[in-house]
Formats: C-alpha cells, sequence, structure tokens
C-alpha cells in the first residue's frame, strides 16, 4: 500500500496546522535557501514559501504520488524524488524543514546529527514528530495486528524511532547553539466520527500492516479496527469524534 497524495490529504486542514505552528517558530530571520523534507503533497511546503518568500525552497519525498501533488500545487518550486534515510546533499541550507516525516526513518541517533550538518551557520532544523504510539489508536491496530487471522504476516510491524524529548535535546545540544523541544496535543474535530478515524490512520499509522495484507485482509482488518476505534474513542452528540493527537517539536539552530 503505497503512499496516497489523496488519502493523506483527505484531512489537511488538520495536519497543516502543527506544520504553521512549527514554521512560526523557527528564529532564522535571514534565509536564503530552505528544503522540506518529507513534503508530501505540497501543503508544508506552502506553509514554508509563505514565512521564507524570498528564499530559494526545495521539496523533496520519496513518493511520486505526492510529488505530482505538490508540483501540480506549487509550479514555481522544485521537487526532488530522493529518500530522507541516504540524503546527503553537497549543498548547505539556511532552513530545514521536516514535519511529520522523520518518524518514518530509522537511526535518529545518526540523523539528527546529520540534518544539523547540512545547515548554513546559524541556520535552524525544525522537526515536527508524530508523539502518539501509547495512544488507542496506536494500540489498537498493534493488538489486532497481534491476535488476528493475520497475525504472522503484520504482528512483528515495528514502526521507526521515536524517543523522549529529552533524548533529543542531549542528543542535539552538542551540535548546536540552541535547542527547543516542546510537545502539544492537538484535538481535532472530525465530522466523519469514528469512520473519519480510521481514514485518517489510513493515509499514515495503518500502512505498515495494510501493505502487507491482501485485500479481503485489509478489509478485515479496517472492520476490526473500526469496531475497537468506537469503543476507545466516544463521539459527541452530533456524532464528531474528538481525536486527540500529541505531537513532538523540535526546533534546533547550528
Amino acid at each position: 500500500m503505497s503512499w496516497s497524495a489523496k488519502q493523506y490529504s483527505m484531512f489537511e486542514q488538520q495536519r497543516t496546522r502543527p506544520v504553521r505552528d512549527l514554521v512560526a517558530a523557527i528564529p532564522t530571520q535571514e534565509v536564503k535557501t530552505a528544503i522540506d523534507l518529507g513534503c508530501g503533497p505540497g501543503n508544508s511546503t506552502e506553509v514554508l514559501a509563505a514565512r521564507f518568500t524570498d528564499a530559494l525552497i526545495t521539496g523533496l519525498d520519496s513518493s511520486e504520488d505526492m510529488l505530482s501533488d505538490a508540483r501540480h500545487r506549487l509550479p514555481d518550486l522544485a521537487f526532488e524524488l530522493a529518500d530522507i534515510a541516504s540524503w546527503n546533499p553537497p549543498q548547505t541550507y539556511d532552513v530545514i524543514l521536516a514535519n511529520a516525516s522523520l518518524q518514518w526513518v530509522p537511526d535518529h541517533a545518526q540523523l539528527y546529527p546529520r540534518l544539523v550538518s547540512r545547515l548554513n551557520p546559524g541556520g535552524s532544523l525544525a522537526v515536527q514528530t508524530p508523539d502518539n504510539l501509547e495512544e488507542p489508536a496506536h494500540r489498537l491496530a498493534r493488538e489486532i495486528a497481534a491476535n488476528g487471522p493475520w497475525a504472522d504476516k503484520i504482528a512483528s510491524v515495528k514502526h521507526p524511532d521515536r524517543h523522549p524529548a529529552a533524548s533529543y535535546f542531549e542528543l542535539l545540544r552538542p551540535h548546536c547553539t540552541e535547542v527547543d523541544v516542546w510537545r502539544t496535543t492537538y484535538h481535532h474535530p472530525l465530522a466523519g466520527g469514528h469512520a473519519a478515524v480510521v481514514e485518517w490512520f489510513k493515509g499514515s499509522a495503518l500502512r505498515p500492516y495494510l501493505q502487507k495484507l491482501d485485500e479481503s485482509e485489509q478489509q478485515a482488518f479496517l472492520a476490526a479496527y473500526l469496531k475497537a476505534i468506537s469503543q476507545a474513542y466516544p463521539a459527541l452528540d452530533d456524532g464528531t469524534v474528538l481525536l486527540p493527537f500529541p505531537r513532538l517539536f523540535i526546533v534546533a539552530v547550528r
């Protein structure tokens, strides 16, 4: 199950709000070059371009489907197909943005300092990652994966590195002049109710499970997940579900 720009963009307004908060916190003022790592359909790149109107901005993603949408959305910007894990350009940047992308990349102990090394002096690394592995949406996915008839296929699925805020602070402090780390829980009202919660995570957290299942198994997995989600997240009187979503933010200045 490859990345789908259409699926991801179903909740674009909610997914874009954290990157607005992140980009607003970047302290670097003189920005000539900036890159958006894991730009997706271009919503985060658009926020970056609006903040730094005179900068040369590039978006990078490993999904052609995402890049197609990004190029259509922002035809005046450059977009590149590449994997963040192996990205190591010769040039340096004033801002490196990574919004909801680095959680898919392993070995953060090597990755984060390497990204800082691609900054100009005074440049900023701005990162936002979901911090929700212990939220019901993730716990239930793991339980269903481990206890269903598909367990031999997906029980061992693991999400890449995620660490506490203090570990990122300690990791980056020797390489940076300033490190700011904070955590925010957003409460997203989803008018589609419990089915909307399932659709939200189909575009992100459920992908590692679903891509290992055939179509009938996917449908059965999603039905079980919907039932569990309906019990875990109470609906409001009008059917709306308020989805709590914690996110970790890091702004590190070289």
